[in-house]
């Protein structure tokens, strides 16, 4: 039953007893292992050998058990993202509360894709025939080291690419009021980022496309809702966001696939990646970038809030240039109405004139015909005898001293006939109805006083406005 096995570990070859496993007689002929036996010869080989190594790798499939066990792959990637190694490892939970703390100091968290240096325990598990590494230590400042290793590969080759400035230059919306949001459904950012904008009470339009923000799937469905959202041409820009996290959270927004997909979106893009001290590769190529969810909430409706102040100066201005001619056209109005009221008393005083001149003109010529007459009669009683041909001399005298003194009588009315419709037609052209006509109004209070300013018509006042085409009524509620 004697002999012995050569194994091989590292650089050592031991020489191992083989035991007696207690079989039948026809095992104990074959002088063999059973299973377990040569799983307790390889988990002691294993212990002693690789009882505490360091070990570099990436974790793939990354899970927390119900008693607390972390349990995940470190894998080894060659050329294309190829893996060239696995190892499976576990972190037990009664030293994961120390890992944990070591991880938390240092702004580190263990997730998927993330570079560990650990130092770890080598064992084999014989009902498995699983071998196991159990992680006692890490190094997070390795993991921290490789993440900005990589950080800085992938900003040298976007700056390379041209693709750091290229989503910057697209034009900004003035009123970006239709957006596009890439986050996580129902997290802290989602919440922050709506309510922030809803509390403005702008009209913002939202279409949103849910994505992971940290694990394995966050770069894929980062990457694709973008690609989405930037086909939409009724949208203004897209808004990447999500809630605070350790440098390993936002692993994923420092992916040149994030970073691209960002740089070539033909939407601007604006991030909030909660972060309070450093920035993502994707804040670098995005559009604008801000701290948190809520600032880029914020960003957005004080542009809307500038683009309202200069709608309110536009109208301010255009309303002061509005009224300027308006003051002007109404104190045109006022000098029209002033001079067609003098032009108008000038007009009544000249027809008194004369309806005077006419009167006493008639009287004059009633007189000289009734002296004319008496002076005949005298002269027929005198004369009477001096026969007819000195009567009828008189009588042609008197005639022709008639005739004058009518003509005169005549040309003189036809005179100031004249010049009264001269002054009739200046009074219809400088008169308020002509006036009126061309559009404009006369404005006075119930009292019959014109209003020229907002001071002559105090709120509640009855006005009545004089148009062309008749009277309005109105009442001042404010001024």
């Amino acid at each position: 039953m004697g002999g012995v096995a050569t194994a091989r570990v590292g650089s050592r070859v031991e020489e191992l007893p083989l035991r007696s496993a207690g079989l039948d007689s026809r095992s104990e002929s074959l002088a063999g292992y059973t299973v377990s036996q040569l799983g307790a010869e390889i988990q002691d080989l294993v212990r002693e050998a690789w009882s505490s190594v360091w070990v570099v790798g990436e974790v793939s499939r990354h899970r927390e058990s119900a008693a607390g066990h972390h349990y995940f792959d470190l894998v080894e990637k060659g050329e294309g993202d190829r893996i060239v190694g696995t190892l499976s490892a576990v972190i037990w939970r009664g030293e994961w509360a120390r890992i944990r703390g070591v991880l938390e100091r240092s702004a580190s968290e263990l997730g998927e894709g993330v570079a560990l240096r650990c130092r770890i325990g080598l064992d084999f598990y014989p009902p498995g025939g699983r071998l196991q590494a159990q992680v006692r230590e890490i190094d997070p400042e390795f993991t921290l080291g490789e993440l900005e290793r990589r950080r800085r590969e992938t900003i040298a080759e976007l700056e390379a690419g041209g693709l750091v400035e290229r989503n910057r230059r697209l034009p900004f919306p003035d009123l970006p009021l239709r957006l596009g949001l890439v986050t996580s459904e129902g997290s802290a950012a989602y919440h922050d980022f709506l309510s922030t904008l809803r509390e403005s009470g702008f009209g913002f339009k939202i279409l949103f496309v849910h994505s992971s923000v940290q694990g394995r799937d966050a770069e894929r469905e980062v990457v694709s809702a973008l690609e989405l959202l930037g086909s939409r041409e009724e949208l203004d820009a897209l808004v990447l966001v999500r809630g605070g996290g350790s440098r390993t959270d936002l692993a994923a927004f420092d992916s040149r696939a994030v970073a691209e997909a960002v740089a070539r979106s033909p939407k601007p893009v604006l991030t909030g990646l909660g972060h309070e001290i450093d920035f993502a590769v994707a804040d670098l190529v995005a559009h604008r970038a801000s701290k948190t969810p809520t600032g880029v909430a914020e960003l957005l409706v004080e542009t809307l809030e500038r683009a309202e102040r200069s709608v309110e100066r536009l109208r301010s201005g255009l309303l002061a240039a509005a009224r300027l001619p308006l003051g002007f056209a109404r104190e045109r109005l006022l000098e029209a109405d002033r001079a067609a009221t003098a032009a108008r008393a000038r007009l009544e005083r000249a027809g008194a004139h004369l309806a005077a001149l006419e009167s006493g003109l008639a009287r004059s010529a009633r007189r000289a015909l009734r002296s004319g007459a008496a002076r005949i009669l005298e002269l027929g009683g005198r004369f009477g005898r001096s026969g007819p041909r000195a009567l009828d001399r008189f009588e042609q005298v008197r005639a022709v001293a008639g005739w004058r003194l009518v003509g005169a009588a005549r040309s003189r009315l036809a005179g100031e006939t004249e010049r009264l419709e001269g002054r009739r037609r200046l009074v219809a052209e400088l008169g308020p109805g002509r006036t009126l006509a061309r559009g404009f109004s006369i404005t006075r209070t119930e009292a019959g006083r014109v209003v020229r300013s907002p001071a002559d018509a105090p709120a509640g006042t009855e006005l009545r406005t004089e148009t062309s085409g008749g009277s309005l009524r109105s009442r001042v509620e404010e001024r």
